[in-house]
């Protein structure tokens, strides 16, 4: 099971319900279950754009990943990627293809909520905006080239050169 820390880095409060807001569905569950796992949709948006891709510094643990997200009940998990990436870094983008369906490792929250994601990885291509860190999930947004990624967890890494590397029709 993977720890998530907090991360307390440029004046940032520690995570779990004060850094990144927690969904109010997942907080009425939370009621129900307490700290028992909770299994969650979720999606990546690899936003690509020429030859970079676009990655957030998170404020719950510091490290640099694709843009991520749970999926709201109802929603479909393609629209949860646009939203996701309009509301953590200003940057409107369309989502061209689903490249991978994958599953987490549990994690335990400071907290104590322990939770596992089925990750739906999404390429998106760029329509529009500046990069920039639009609400408190992250602390930067950047572009980078894709041949100079940051140090980031290897599951990352391999979603980011799967949307890369993705041929075939768009869904």
């Amino acid at each position: 099971m993977r720890r998530v820390e907090p991360c307390t880095g440029r004046g940032r409060a520690p995570y779990y319900g004060r850094g990144v807001p927690t969904p109010e569905f997942i907080l009425r569950l939370r009621e129900k279950i307490g700290h028992d796992l909770l299994w969650l949709p979720g999606v990546t948006a690899v936003v690509l754009h020429e030859d970079r891709v676009l990655l957030v510094r998170r404020s719950d643990n510091g490290e640099w990943t694709p843009v991520t997200g749970i999926v709201d009940p109802g929603e479909h998990p393609s629209r949860t990627a646009e939203r996701e990436v309009l509301e953590e870094t200003g940057v409107r983008c369309s989502v061209e293809a689903l490249v991978g369906v994958s599953v987490t490792e549990p994690m335990v929250y400071v907290n104590g909520d322990r939770a596992q994601y089925l990750d739906h990885t999404f390429r998106c291509h760029y329509l529009g905006g500046s990069a920039h860190a639009a609400d408190d999930e992250s602390y930067e947004a950047a572009w980078f080239p894709l041949d100079r990624l940051p140090p980031m967890r290897a599951d990352l890494a391999q979603r980011i050169r799967t949307a890369q590397e993705h041929v075939g029709s768009v869904r």
